[in-house]
């Protein structure tokens, strides 16, 4: 076992040695996926793989802190995720509420919640905005916390927004449809006043996005693990920065 360690900690150096100059992704987006088979393939409850999930946020958070990535988008809770049973749901959520205050009382990053809170409970939703506060002068890593969120549903939001906007300044719906712009919408969206994340990472295999960051993502690149989340090691991050720094980005053009 020691000589696995010292070789796997010779590999890890050797592919963060690999990694440009530069090459860093200003922000990355996260979808925390597997927690319920990483559960199943070792025999424990579904209530366990999610806590083990949550376990590895904070780890997480401390190697993207460690290459200097600046944002973080953490997908903890879709708007489907809250069709699944009652007591699942209950227990996902006091979850979800404890990894975040104790992200909190860190210290050390700067939470924002991003998502439609008025899916979910009041007391969770008041938690969440508490933790929120609390770290509102933290001038760390900012994390985005995903909490009751779809890509569409955020469109959604963001188009009932800017019409509820255009209501109060007095201006028809004729006016608002001649001048709508790509950056008008941007601007309503959860996540407005942010860089759209540079890289993507999905663990557990799966290889779809799933609504995540849609309007976000346009040009943003996409790494996709093997690996269930409460799994993923600081090398298979590594990897995935590796890769996005081997790609050409076009932006487009």
């Amino acid at each position: 076992m020691a000589r696995w360690n010292v070789l796997y900690d010779l590999y890890e150096r050797r592919v963060r040695a690999e990694l440009p100059q530069g090459s860093i992704p200003r922000h990355v987006g996260v979808i925390l996926d597997g927690n319920r088979r990483w559960a199943r393939s070792i025999g424990t409850t579904t209530s366990h793989g999610h806590r083990a999930g949550a376990g590895k946020i904070a780890e997480f958070l401390g190697w993207a802190e460690e290459v200097g990535v600046e944002i973080v988008t953490l997908w903890m809770l879709s708007t489907d995720n809250l069709d699944r049973d009652d007591e699942e749901l209950e227990e996902l959520l006091a979850i979800i509420v404890a990894a975040v205050r104790s992200l909190a009382e860190e210290g050390r990053w700067h939470l924002r919640i991003v998502g439609d809170l008025s899916l979910l409970p009041e007391d969770v939703t008041a938690e969440l905005r508490r933790a929120e506060a609390d770290s509102a002068d933290v001038t760390g890593v900012v994390v985005n916390i995903a909490v009751g969120y779809g890509g569409r549903h955020e469109i959604a939001d963001a188009v009932r927004s800017l019409l509820r906007e255009a209501v109060e300044q007095g201006r028809t719906l004729e006016e608002v449809a001649q001048t709508l712009t790509d950056a008008d919408i941007t601007d309503h969206l959860y996540t407005k006043g942010q860089p759209d994340p540079d890289l993507v990472i999905r663990t557990s295999g799966e290889q779809r996005l799933s609504g995540f960051m849609i309007w976000q993502s346009v040009h943003t690149e996409f790494y996709f693990c093997e690996a269930y989340w409460p799994d993923f090691r600081r090398v298979d991050f590594l990897r995935a920065l590796r890769s996005y720094a081997q790609r050409e980005r076009r932006m487009g053009r």
